[in-house]
């Protein structure tokens, strides 16, 4: 309708996209050689737990071949 303009309490999120720092970020700390080793750990910890299911649920998942012949009881056999 018109283009008139309210003010907003929170104006300066309008003009964010305008704002530019002059003011740099401190340089990130490196890492201790302790905090890599663990981060080194946890990863070989969590592969490994995952090859470890993949290898024992490997054999529930391969098909069974004595399934196919019909099973006969102990009881059957002896007469």
């Amino acid at each position: 309708m018109f283009g008139r303009r309210e003010p907003v309490p929170f104006a300066f999120v309008a003009e964010a996209d305008r704002f530019r720092s002059n003011v740099t970020p401190p340089p990130r700390e490196r890492s201790s050689v302790g905090q890599m080793a663990g981060r080194w750990l946890l990863g070989l910890t969590i592969v490994a737990g995952l090859v470890g299911s993949l290898v024992i649920g490997t054999p529930a998942l391969t098909p069974d071949k004595t399934a196919d012949q019909p099973q006969q009881s102990q009881a059957s056999e002896k007469r």
